[in-house]
């Protein structure tokens, strides 16, 4: 029984992340490919993923994905005002993390340990450190 309730709890959790950071991607207006990436899925994955009752097991490492993502986007909310907390990600930055890329294609490239290192770096401009 004990099983079957950390099961579900890990199937609500993977849930509640798919479909915060599905509509995430949207309010950054990112592209599918961009999304997927993002999550490390395939396309097609991340197509069934971000429906309700996905029924596929995140790795790990997709899970904290999903949860870096969220607090990144919690802190660009709360940093900056709406159009550029939505824009930030796509935006071509010139900050110490991106040499003058976006920061959506600084993360895809490093994939979780540089999604890590942005949502550092925005909690760092947020609390002003």
């Amino acid at each position: 029984m004990q099983n079957l309730v950390k099961e579900r709890a890990s199937d609500d959790m993977q849930a509640v992340g798919l479909k915060a950071v599905a509509r995430i991607a949207e309010a950054w207006a990112l592209p599918l490919r961009d999304a997927a990436a993002l999550a490390d899925m395939s396309e097609s994955t991340w197509k069934r993923a971000r429906r309700p009752g996905y029924a596929g097991d995140l790795t790990r490492d997709q899970m904290l994905r999903l949860s870096a993502l969220v607090g990144l986007y919690k802190s660009l909310e709360l940093y900056f005002d709406a159009p550029l907390a939505r824009s930030w990600i796509t935006r071509p930055n010139t900050g110490p993390e991106f040499d003058g890329a976006r920061p959506v294609d600084a993360m895809i490239r490093g994939g979780l340990p540089k999604i890590l290192r942005v949502r550092g770096y925005v909690d760092a401009l947020r609390g002003g450190a």
